[in-house]
């Protein structure tokens, strides 16, 4: 059976954003509290049940989670304008190499109810 699992973690970060609405507050340094989700998918190892071990995912979103949170998102090398798009790509790309059955990565920012989510393209 094919199963898909999940953690979510937040993270506190500020940033600007070069926008053509909204933009005096978006080019002002503002801060937001940031949710994330990343989903793992794949049949269980019959051994241990377990797609991959949430001990081992929540390890590598943890050393994620240090690169963001309380970090000036302008200035994280990779990530690009620090746009919701960007940051689950980012997101996407730090975590695939050491979550190989990583599908999909969502971010969010429920105080003001806007959200990305991508994922790995179909094979």
């Amino acid at each position: 059976m094919h199963c898909e699992i999940s953690q979510t973690f937040f993270f506190d970060a500020a940033h600007t954003l070069d926008r053509a609405i909204e933009t005096a507050s978006s080019k002002r340094v503002h801060g937001h509290t940031y949710n994330a989700e990343v989903f793992l998918a794949g049949e269980p190892d019959p051994r241990t049940g377990m797609v991959m071990d949430l001990g081992l995912v929540r390890r590598e979103v943890a050393l994620l989670r240090e690169q963001l949170d309380h970090h000036l998102l302008d200035e994280v090398q990779g990530l690009g304008p620090p746009t919701l798009e960007n940051l689950c790509q980012f997101i996407f790309r730090t975590l695939q190499p050491r979550l190989p059955t990583l599908t999909s990565v969502r971010v969010w920012r429920a105080s003001i109810g806007d959200g990305c989510r991508v994922s790995k393209p179909a094979q």
